[in-house]
């Protein structure tokens, strides 16, 4: 890992999905680390310190779906800013943690660019 990239972990149990954000998370500046469950998610958030973004789907299989995940991450590293970007409405994101920047899949790198200059990343 490269310490002039700011570390990002990504939750996303489809894995072309997960390939095109990771690609677009990597050229937007950040070193990610992929996860295809939130379990997965929160060994990388353990393993390194210093991530300063969660990049999570809502819907994802386990007994952790992406809600209970950024809840899990406030919770534990709160300086870590969290995108969740799913194909579920709206209204159904309303359990995310208030500080969360819900995006709608299919999400372009533009919207993902603003998302982070709102969450300062950028």
């Amino acid at each position: 890992m490269s310490a002039s990239r700011p570390l990002a972990v990504l939750a996303e149990n489809e894995a072309l999905i997960r390939m095109a954000a990771a690609a677009m998370l990597n050229a937007l500046g950040f070193e990610v680390l992929e996860a295809e469950h939130a379990h997965g998610a929160l060994q990388h958030l353990e393993a390194n310190s210093g991530v300063v973004l969660l990049y999570t789907d809502l819907n994802m299989p386990g007994p952790m779906d992406g809600c209970d995940l950024a809840h899990a991450v406030i919770t534990r590293w709160p300086e870590t800013k969290i995108i969740v970007c799913s194909g579920c409405l709206r209204e159904e994101a309303e359990r995310l943690p208030s500080c969360a920047h819900f995006i709608g899949k299919p999400c372009a790198e533009t919207v993902v660019r603003k998302a982070l200059k709102v969450l300062q990343l950028h």
